[in-house]
């Protein structure tokens, strides 16, 4: 599918900050003051602002808020409302560490799991989508909760809790990418069952049409091979691999600034590939394989 660049930054940076969010809301690090200011501002400003910028792949932006009107069936209202959630509660929590010095505890674990949950909405859109087979996995959750607890973990400097969960969000990762890989042919749908045109085998004769239309601009993205496995090892080195080893090193403000950079890169990667490589089963009435 077409690897929009508001929703690569929405899935990334809302990741890292309800990651963020719910290791304060637990108490991790246990600061107060401006200290305290410094990291709550910097979880709103990742979770509010992937959040801003999954309104510019809307059609009519100004129509946000209608998303807030579908919460029964839809998980991206349940997003919406899960989100504001989360921001309230966390807001009130943070006014309490930053002004009073009271940790206000029931609010933060309260706010913790509003951050999981709020997470856990955003991959169920995508999980939700029997359309994709690589998405529809329950590995798909389980992937964008590791990446925000490990994301989450690194920002708020618990070194000895980041280096283990970016281990198992790496292993997730790779486990996602394996079976994404043959998820298409082992859904059993084919061009034939796409068009309905034929039980048995069915080929492309001529395109439905001459022109482009949005499903096509949309669903039907073609990635080259060779540059999804080159993304895929620099998702890897970068979001993963090079951010664990700085970790295992004597600790530094520097390494730790490093890490979370070349984390943040590395998972600007993998998002693209999670996005480019996505198969939609409408790609089969046009002709794609």
């Amino acid at each position: 599918m077409h690897p929009a660049p508001s929703i690569i930054l929405f899935t990334t940076l809302s990741g890292l900050g309800f990651g963020l969010l719910a290791f304060l809301g637990l108490g991790m690090p246990g600061a107060t003051g401006w200290v305290a200011f410094a990291f709550f501002a910097i979880g709103f400003a990742l979770a509010g602002g992937g959040l801003v910028a999954s309104t510019f792949h809307l059609g009519h932006p100004e129509r946000a808020l209608k998303a807030f009107t579908q919460w029964r069936t839809s998980w991206l209202s349940r997003e919406a409302w899960t989100s504001l959630a989360t921001l309230s509660v966390m807001g009130l929590y943070a006014i309490g560490r930053v002004f009073f010095d009271a940790s206000w505890q029931p609010l933060g674990w309260l706010g913790a799991a509003l951050s999981v949950a709020t997470v856990y909405c955003t991959a169920m859109i995508y999980t939700s989508i029997k359309a994709v087979p690589r998405w529809n996995t329950g590995l798909t959750p389980l992937h964008f909760l590791t990446l925000s607890a490990g994301g989450g973990a690194l920002l708020a400097g618990e070194v000895s809790l980041a280096a283990p969960l970016l281990a198992l969000a790496a292993a997730v990762q790779v486990l996602v990418w394996m079976q994404g890989d043959g998820a298409l042919a082992r859904s059993g749908t084919t061009m034939a069952s796409a068009t309905g045109l034929s039980s048995g085998a069915a080929r492309a004769f001529e395109p439905p049409h001459t022109g482009t239309n949005y499903l096509l601009r949309e669903m039907v993205h073609v990635v080259g091979r060779k540059h999804s496995r080159r993304l895929r090892v620099l998702a890897l080195i970068l979001g993963y691999g090079l951010p664990i080893l700085l970790l295992l090193l004597p600790f530094t403000h520097w390494l730790g600034l490093l890490a979370m950079l070349t984390h943040i890169l590395g998972i600007l990667a993998a998002r693209w590939l999670f996005f480019a490589e996505a198969e939609h089963v409408v790609g089969l009435y046009y002709g794609k394989r």
